[in-house]
């Protein structure tokens, strides 16, 4: 029971760090003096990078979502299963 508990929180708290390190490095890019070329130019690395990393975070929730789909549709199998094993022993 544990370990769904920090399983289910696992996915907020990583949220979380991503959006707080995303919004430090706005702050440091704005804050640190530079030339208007060079800032824009930062500006597009970081979103290409944010871009990048959201497409990988999306990546692994389908991922684990799917993986979560199969061990349902694999739990309902064997439940099935055990059902009719039990309705068959009280049958006789």
């Amino acid at each position: 029971m544990n370990e769904k508990t920090t399983t289910s929180s696992l996915g907020p708290m990583l949220l979380t760090f991503a959006a707080g390190a995303a919004f430090g490095a706005v702050v440091v890019a704005l804050t640190t003096p530079k030339s208007g070329p060079e800032l824009r130019g930062n500006l597009k690395d970081l979103a290409r990078r944010a871009k990048e990393r959201a497409s990988d975070l999306a990546e692994d929730a389908g991922l684990a979502w799917n993986g979560m789909k199969e061990r349902t549709v694999l739990a309902a199998g064997d439940l099935k299963r055990g059902m009719n094993d039990a309705a068959d022993d009280l049958r006789g």
